[in-house]
């Protein structure tokens, strides 16, 4: 399907390269106190190695459990985000109020069977999971096959939602469109609507795991496609930037990309999100004017 035609959307990129290129020049007014505490608590606080263990994620959530005796005046991160099989090891450390995230659905790749996708994503929500993030199955996508990879969304929406149902809750569903891989702004546009489309809360740039993640570029695009997704059928999107986030300024320029694109009413964690296993000492760090080492 031609999503830009649909929603009458096409990217402008020498507009955008404008708008970017003031956003950059800007940063230093947009920083401040307040902006780089609100950042900090729209992250998802992420371990996503190989070698995570039980043990390892435990030391990361009691991280967070105590950020509080430490950091009395600073928020708490929004969620701590870990591989599925580890919802049930944060959900029995957590002692403070934020989200458990999942990345599913045979993340990073999407690369298997859609059964085995659907049964991973629901045993995460019965393990206590309440936010989940996938990829587009770009197997589909890159392949033409639009209306496959809605499928899989469509699909992982409808399972997630029954089980958080049974549980009298709500999970969120967050796509990840891999936009490094997607190379023109058309085909991030094109991926953007589809996903939004097909059910999904936010849009996520990527997964961190290739060559070239996060970028403002995408970020402006997809974020362009939220506010036409937002005037056409009056539902809000949110976006989350993910990969390659590593210092303070990175978070100031995709909260000023939000803040520029989308406005005020999508600065806060119900609409957007950063994926970070880095960011969170630099943005301590800039707050606090030395070097912290926290997480």
């Amino acid at each position: 399907m031609d999503y830009l035609s649909k929603y009458g959307y096409s990217p402008n990129q020498e507009a955008i390269g404008r708008a970017l290129d003031i956003i950059a020049a800007n940063l230093d007014n947009v920083s401040s106190e307040q902006v780089l505490k609100d950042c900090f608590s729209m992250m998802d606080l992420t371990t996503l190695k190989t070698d995570d263990t039980p043990a390892s994620v435990t030391r990361l959530v009691n991280k967070v459990n105590s950020f509080r005796e430490s950091y009395p005046e600073w928020p708490l991160p929004a969620s701590v985000c870990v591989y599925s099989n580890f919802a049930s090891v944060v959900k029995e450390a957590r002692a403070c109020d934020f989200n458990i995230t999942v990345v599913s659905a045979c993340f990073p790749t999407s690369q298997s069977f859609l059964e085995v996708k659907l049964k991973e994503c629901e045993m995460a929500v019965e393990q206590g999971a309440d936010e989940v993030d996938i990829v587009l199955a770009l197997n589909s996508f890159l392949a033409g096959n639009h209306e496959a990879a809605a499928e899989e969304i469509r699909q992982v929406r409808k399972t997630i939602d029954a089980v958080a149902a049974r549980q009298g809750r709500n999970v969120h569903l967050k796509v990840i469109l891999e936009t490094g891989l997607l190379r023109t702004p058309e085909a991030i546009a094109n991926a953007s609507f589809l996903a939004m489309e097909a059910g999904a809360d936010f849009i996520k740039t990527s997964t961190g795991k290739v060559d070239v993640n996060a970028t403002p570029v995408a970020a402006y695009v997809m974020c362009e496609c939220i506010a036409r997704f937002k005037e056409v059928t009056g539902k809000k999107i949110g976006f989350k930037p993910a990969g390659g986030i590593s210092s303070a300024m990175d978070a100031l320029c995709y909260y000023s990309i939000v803040s520029s694109v989308l406005g005020k009413e999508w600065l806060n964690k119900e609409y957007f999100r950063f994926g970070v296993s880095r960011v969170a000492n630099s943005i301590l760090s800039a707050v606090e004017q030395k070097t912290v080492s926290f997480f």
